[in-house]
């Protein structure tokens, strides 16, 4: 059954809700004030929160600040409740990270359609990346798997987790220009966790939204750190998932990591993924659109192997196309691999892009993507991920790739 929390001030207000709310066969918890309102969203983690903007002591806007902070609540939807009707709280809460708002008073259908609205587009998302996952819920290494990963996020301080970094250089010098920014999870109880593994099951359960916030920071406050100790400047990409893409607090989330490590926005890029962005096109290029307003850069990972966008990309707000290794895999000797990855450096430097292939493991790849002008190259032919002081090193020493 689907709970719902009602946190509202008003008692007949309150009441009223519950009744329509039981009504409909939903199970209900209610709170007349803020703060309990946070203990039980806490203590019940409901499927929705119904939430009254303006309360003593404790507001709406503390209540979402709150809920939005705690991992185990952070994916939650969020519904203001407001009697309200300027444009500029509405934005406030909005970018803060609420779902919706409903204007008091409103009609038993305005409720119903707006409960039912969150809830459909938070199944239809959990369902996408499942399915994308091929997550087995049922199976008990992946409970042990997701209780552990509960527990980890829980703790708040992610000492379990690491971020690596995968060197990008540049195909005609050699040197290192970019890196890709990849987690990594060692477990006190399960041991080192593959990335394949624990990584589909957050983003299937909502726990990818926490994680990659921290990512995120994490990422920022490394690049200061280096950019304080005098290693050259690169720029970090960092993989988002499709939950992170679509939660309407993504600006104000990189806003803020960028602001507090006063960071340039160019020095990170957002890698985002076909299928991803083929959701729901109109939205992803509007989002798109803001990021790169920002000064933050686009790449799209893995190309070629989702929805066939080709079609779509000329419209698409973007800095770097990364050849998916599929194709790569071989490519020198692979007829049908070696036309369509010309194809696709061409096309995409015909609209602008900087082309970097992935998996790059042989010097024959290598001289094919040489040879067809491709920018820049990751793989295991230069380096597998390193950990932050491993890069470091690599910089200091100035390490290339014999091109």
């Amino acid at each position: 059954m689907i709970k719902i929390l009602v946190i509202e001030d008003e008692d007949s207000v309150r009441e009223n809700i519950l009744d329509l709310l039981q009504a409909e066969d939903f199970d209900t918890v209610s709170a007349a004030n803020g703060r309990i309102g946070i203990d039980l969203a806490m203590a019940e983690f409901p499927d929705l929160v119904l939430c009254d903007m303006m309360m003593p002591e404790v507001d709406g806007y503390g209540v979402l600040s709150a809920l939005r902070q705690e991992p185990l609540t952070a994916t939650i939807p969020f519904i203001f409740l407001t009697a309200k009707s300027a444009k500029a709280d509405f934005r406030q809460g909005m970018d803060m990270g609420a779902d919706d708002y409903l204007t008091k008073p409103f009609t038993r259908a305005e409720l119903l359609s707006a409960i039912m609205n969150r809830l459909e587009r938070q199944a239809t998302l959990k369902k996408h990346l499942i399915n994308q996952s091929g997550v087995k819920i049922s199976s008990p290494k992946t409970q042990l798997v997701e209780m552990s990963l509960h527990r980890a996020i829980k703790q708040r301080d992610f000492q379990e987790f690491e971020v690596q970094y995968q060197p990008i250089v540049d195909i005609t010098s050699g040197k290192i220009i970019a890196a890709e920014s990849l987690l990594r999870w060692h477990s006190p109880e399960l041991g080192y966790v593959s990335p394949a593994e624990f990584i589909p099951l957050a983003e299937s359960n909502g726990l990818i939204v926490p994680i990659g916030q921290w990512v995120i920071a994490s990422v920022c406050q490394q690049v200061k750190t280096w950019h304080d100790s005098g290693v050259d400047c690169l720029t970090i990409s960092v993989n988002l998932s499709a939950m992170e893409f679509n939660r309407p607090d993504l600006i104000q989330k990189i806003t803020q990591a960028l602001k507090v490590n006063n960071l340039a926005p160019h020095y990170l890029e957002l890698e985002l993924t076909e299928s991803m962005i083929m959701q729901d096109l109109n939205s992803a290029i509007f989002t798109m659109n803001e990021l790169q307003s920002l000064g933050v850069r686009i790449a799209i990972d893995d190309f070629g192997t989702g929805y066939s966008s080709l079609i779509y990309l000329k419209n698409l707000p973007v800095n770097t196309l990364k050849i998916d290794r599929y194709f790569i895999h071989n490519v020198a000797k692979d007829r049908q691999k070696s036309a369509i990855t010309k194809a696709l450096i061409e096309m995409a430097h015909n609209m602008n892009m900087r082309v970097i292939a992935e998996g790059v493991e042989t010097e024959s790849e290598l001289y094919f993507l040489k040879q067809n002008k491709c920018d820049a190259v990751q793989g295991l032919l230069f380096s597998r991920s390193l950990p932050a002081v491993e890069l470091e090193n690599f910089l200091w020493n100035n390490k290339h790739l014999p091109v």
